[in-house]
């Protein structure tokens, strides 16, 4: 039995593994075609959810069929719209242009916050996902809002753009993490590092994701260089200073084969039940050869709880997102847009997009 790399589709995947027993694993048969496997070799099917684009979802095995929630997306002209979960076709669409992706959250009071692009610039703003007029919420960037509604976390952070580039030496001091209460508009400002620390390129951040008890937040980080220096950080929003070290910020490791050395986590978002959801990479490094992009289920330590899919290894895999009750997940590879119910069989919905999250 060997790992299935590159040139498989992310759909032609598995059931549940296990920490010892790695159940379901994709694996090739002789033939050439992904195959289930128990730890015997005897084939060992799980119950998928198939959703193919245009068509309802549908539960293998003999299941009664499964529509996902309701779901926003930015398509890649920059439009904010809403989605039929069944088809994923456009339903609505509530911003015609200059959206920007990977991140968009929906509130449980029914606002959907979007970052739009003005010049070097960027704004926060919220609109109601029935359809209205936007308003503007904060300057920023990758906005979150809490699960019960009252905080928004978002990036406050240069663009890094041709002929937007900070001129100043030392651009570290530039890049924030903000926490704004939606009720008072009071905002705290995390640093990346404190002032004066040594801290080399800095580390923009490229995704956020709040825990089920509004308190700490999942933040996902680009590279220094070079491709590496990838992190993802849980902040402890009561204790922590800083959004990249220091009491209170803790990083989650990239752990499992193949090569944890050189494996990254991509991006991370919190579940309902307090794991996170990763796109875990191989390899960091230059020249960039990523040879596997796993889907995992990890806890905030990094251990490996659930392997969702394997994907495409020259394709990102970003805009992760779990459903309000974690019976649904969603992700983009590339531009097309996968779900996947009960952590099992993802499937393309549709494409075209360079974000999406659950409504």
């Amino acid at each position: 039995m060997r790992w299935v790399q590159a040139g498989y589709r992310p759909d032609r995947v598995f059931g549940r593994l296990t920490g010892s027993a790695f159940l379901g694993i994709a694996v090739v048969g002789a033939a050439g075609v992904l195959s289930a496997c128990g730890t015997s070799g005897s084939p060992s099917p799980a119950a998928t959810v198939t959703v193919t684009q245009g068509a309802s979802a549908s539960a293998s095995g003999g299941g009664a069929a499964v529509t996902p929630p309701a779901i926003v997306a930015v398509t890649a002209k920059g439009a904010l719209v809403t989605l039929d979960p069944a088809t994923g076709t456009i339903a609505r669409t509530l911003v015609p242009s200059h959206v920007l992706g990977d991140e968009i959250s929906v509130s449980s009071t029914g606002m959907v916050y979007f970052a739009v692009k003005h010049g070097c610039s960027s704004e926060i703003e919220a609109i109601p996902d029935a359809g209205g007029t936007a308003a503007i919420v904060a300057i920023g960037s990758l906005p979150a809002v809490s699960p019960d509604g009252a905080k928004l976390a978002y990036a406050d952070q240069p663009t890094l753009a041709m002929g937007c580039a900070p001129a100043q030496a030392d651009p570290v001091p530039l890049y924030h993490l903000d926490i704004r209460s939606l009720s008072s508009g009071s905002t705290v400002s995390l640093p990346m590092v404190p002032a004066g620390q040594s801290s080399g390129l800095p580390a923009p951040i490229s995704h956020l994701s709040w825990s089920a008890d509004n308190d700490h937040v999942a933040v996902s980080t680009l590279s220094v260089q070079d491709n590496e220096g990838w992190a993802l950080m849980i902040m402890d929003t009561s204790q922590a200073k800083y959004y990249l070290s220091g009491p209170g910020t803790t990083n989650v490791r990239a752990t499992g084969s193949p090569n944890p050395q050189g494996s990254y986590l991509r991006e991370g978002v919190f579940m309902p039940g307090g794991s996170l959801f990763v796109s875990r990479a191989c390899c960091a490094g230059l020249p960039v050869r990523n040879t596997s992009r796993l889907m995992w289920e990890v806890t905030t330590a990094g251990a490996f709880v659930h392997q969702v899919a394997i994907g495409y290894a020259n394709l990102d895999h970003v805009s992760l997102d779990a459903s309000a009750d974690g019976n649904w997940l969603l992700y983009l590879a590339g531009r097309a847009l996968y779900v996947s119910h009960h952590g099992q069989t993802p499937s393309e919905l549709t494409s075209g997009l360079i974000a999406a999250a659950w409504a």
